[in-house]
């Protein structure tokens, strides 16, 4: 076993203890295996710098470190979960106290309400998705030779992803389980294959039940990039990934169970993923009439002056992204609003902020840059022409 396995099983042997022990009430043993556990986390940081669970690892060295303070009568006590090894996820669901235990925090399965309207742009973006999820959904009869199970959507951050994510969830009323790449490699030691499972199996159980079933993956990049210095958990993570990604492809006969993975940065991810991947869709940076359809959108609820020119907007935002154009009119409505409270005419309650003028657009356009590079837009270009699978 590689030195930092070794130290992993060991961490997580030593918080499993000390939470044994803590539950008995032997909080001078117990405070022992807490300062075991912490010293072997920080350990495996200071051997690994570069490691990916890093924050992960302090994170729960610092969260021990809290139980200490409790058991010594510092600060009010918190009971500390670890890793649950050998549990069920019914097991595990709830510790004492009510806290909500690993998998349980780890997964968003809140109802997304995103209509397609409110995807603005991105016609072949969407396009795409509703031929590899939509239309299989609703007519899976005239899909005798099965449909993608895995979309890739990449391109620029603040573009869309997962607005268009959360819009198909909705179209076809799927269960959307939503993570982040951070929290599956797990913010509990020892948890992450665990969770890994248990994620496409809550999918696999919904579809079975009649319900389509949506995993969708946050900077998967950071999940399935290609690493140089891999260590412990997370080859056993990604390797956990790579069959239940198999499982659902070549063994999902028509479940409706889909991976939609989201990243900005394409290029680091490994082959045996991409490949994974039958959908590879670039979300591009918005054209000129999306822009001009988002500042509508922004606007709508904001008082504009006769002068504002939302089309010369869309003109002199070329190249920023959706959420660069949503900074842009929060900032200016927040430049009117602050003006208005340094006039003091706040303290009437019957007074109004001016409108908003094209003058206060113009002004934070040119204080701030696109979020997105040329050079960036070049990359994301040059990856879409190698791997591009519409």
């Amino acid at each position: 076993m590689e030195a930092s396995q070794e130290l992993e099983k060991s961490a997580t042997n030593y918080a499993l203890e000390a939470v044994r022990l803590d539950k008995q009430g032997s909080k001078g043993m117990a405070i022992t295996m807490y300062q075991k556990a912490i010293e072997t986390l920080l350990k495996l940081v200071q051997l690994y710098p570069e490691y990916s669970l890093n924050k992960v690892y302090i994170q729960r060295a610092i969260a021990y470190q809290e139980r200490i303070k409790a058991l010594q009568g510092a600060v009010p006590a918190t009971p500390v979960q670890p890793a649950t090894e050998g549990k069920t996820a019914e097991e595990t669901k709830t510790t004492a106290g009510g806290v909500k235990a690993s998998y349980e925090e780890l997964i968003v399965k809140e109802k997304p309400n995103v209509k397609w309207e409110e995807v603005v742009g991105l016609e072949h973006a969407k396009r795409a998705v509703k031929e590899a999820i939509v239309y299989p959904v609703q007519r899976p009869d005239l899909f005798p030779l099965g449909w993608p199970r895995g979309i890739l959507l990449f391109g620029p951050p603040g573009c869309g992803k997962t607005l268009l994510a959360a819009a198909v969830a909705t179209e076809i009323d799927a269960t959307f389980i939503s993570v982040d790449a951070a929290s599956i490699m797990s913010k509990w030691l020892g948890e992450a294959e665990k969770n890994v499972a248990k994620l496409f199996g809550s999918a696999r159980k919904s579809a079975l039940e009649g319900k389509p079933a949506i995993v969708f993956i946050d900077e998967l990049d950071s999940l399935m990039g290609k690493h140089s210095n891999e260590v412990g958990g997370e080859v056993r993570v990604r390797n956990q990934f790579l069959k239940e990604m198999d499982g659902i492809i070549d063994k999902g006969k028509k479940l409706h169970v889909y991976v939609i993975g989201a990243t900005n940065k394409p290029w680091d991810l490994d082959w045996p993923f991409i490949r994974r991947f039958q959908k590879r869709i670039l979300v591009p940076l918005p054209d000129h009439h999306s822009r001009l359809m988002m500042f509508k959108l922004y606007t709508s609820n904001l008082k504009l002056a006769p002068d504002v020119d939302l089309h010369e907007l869309a003109r002199i935002s070329e190249g920023f992204s959706g959420s660069d154009i949503k900074d842009v009119c929060q900032s200016a409505h927040l430049k009117v609003i602050g003006e208005f409270f340094e006039s003091g005419q706040a303290v009437n309650k019957m007074a109004k902020p001016r409108p908003l003028r094209m003058d206060d657009f113009r002004q934070i356009l040119e204080e701030r840059k696109p979020s997105v590079s040329l050079d960036m837009i070049a990359s994301y270009n040059r990856w879409f022409e190698a791997f591009k699978a519409l």
